[in-house]
């Protein structure tokens, strides 16, 4: 088990972030050996939470952590020998593509500086599918040693950002390659993802049979929590995700059941049916819209919506001891009583 003097947590305000955050404060519940917090004697800060209250025993520091100057002065306030898990990034600009790499990229630039120049002794960054692109056929799935091939603007930024930390020198460090993740907490476009089901309009291009590879939330933090615990884990390349890849019409399907069944919420039970031409024209718009620097987020998930992006997991397995222990049925469960508590229209 690998020892830390402190615990900082970069994109605290995320749905990720919040997750991490409470798993390295007070353990997660459901995850055999991951009950306590892995580093209790360690202090643990977590920037920019916004208006969400940090559990015990972290505190928040509000940073921005695109300035150099912000970074080093976050990361002043680590001993040497701390970690820092970066979960700050940015999916979906507001407008435009330069909002990825500064958010991404540049980002990451600053942080690995600041944290060599603090003495940090690892650095766990988590990363996306989209550095690789989407799978070449149907049947692969990618694996570590599948190589770079970015998905338009995003996939770039995340690549650049795996590069920057992969070629400095200072801090030991550890990239965690989640694909569409979910779980409670989840943004809005998840919510509405859910309100297109009941109302029929959910999305299926192509035959559906397409397969995605998804990550619950405490799935994806029980693998951080395990990488930072692991020295071997250090200098390494995981892919995260549930135990098996889904098809869009399996995760399409369990969602509207567990909408009928369990929560009483009537569905139409109907598909919005688009035939795979129309990924394909979503692209090239897509690609077009970012070549002068523009991006609208319908468009780009469109694009994507027919391909397979799949991951084997099989490393994180041997290696840090990951073993995903919710799948898709449970994690949905939580998501839709997770957004229902919240007053949530779905």
């Amino acid at each position: 088990m690998a020892d830390y003097s402190a615990v900082l947590i970069t994109g605290a305000a995320g749905w990720l972030g919040q997750t991490v955050v409470d798993a390295f404060a007070t353990g997660l519940a459901d995850v055999p050996g991951c009950e306590k917090p892995p580093f209790p004697d360690g202090k643990l800060i977590a920037t920019d939470m916004r208006s969400c209250q940090p559990p015990e025993p972290a505190s928040f520091v509000s940073a921005d952590l695109s300035q150099p100057t912000e970074c080093q002065r976050v990361c002043a306030q680590l001993p040497p020998g701390a970690l820092i898990v970066h979960c700050a990034g940015l999916v979906h600009p507001h407008r435009h593509i330069r909002e990825l790499y500064q958010a991404n990229h540049q980002v990451m630039v600053n942080l690995a500086a600041a944290a060599g120049e603090a003495g940090a002794k690892r650095l766990i960054a988590v990363s996306s599918n989209s550095p690789c692109g989407c799978n070449p056929t149907a049947e692969h799935m990618f694996d570590e040693e599948s190589p770079y091939n970015p998905y338009l603007s995003y996939g770039r930024s995340k690549m650049l950002m795996e590069q920057t930390l992969r070629a400095q020198s200072k801090t030991a460090w550890t990239i965690i390659r989640a694909p569409w993740f979910y779980g409670p907490r989840q943004p809005a476009r998840q919510v509405l993802f859910f309100s297109m089901i009941r109302g029929g309009k959910g999305p299926i291009v192509g035959g559906g049979d397409n397969r995605r590879s998804m990550t619950y939330l405490d799935n994806l933090a029980q693998a951080i929590v395990k990488a930072a615990g692991s020295p071997a884990a250090a200098g390494q390349i995981y892919w995260i995700a549930d135990a098996q890849p889904y098809t869009m019409n399996q995760i399409i399907d369990t969602i509207e059941r567990l909408l009928e069944e369990e929560f009483a919420l009537s569905c139409a039970r109907r598909r919005l049916r688009l035939p795979g031409l129309a990924s394909q024209i979503a692209y090239l718009a897509d690609r077009s819209l970012q070549a002068v620097g523009l991006y609208h987020p319908k468009i780009h998930v469109l694009s994507e919506m027919n391909k397979t992006i799949a991951c084997n997991i099989d490393k994180a397995r041997e290696q840090i001891g990951y073993c995903p222990s919710v799948d898709l049925e449970e994690g949905m469960r939580r998501s839709i009583k997770d957004a229902l508590s919240r007053g949530l229209t779905i």
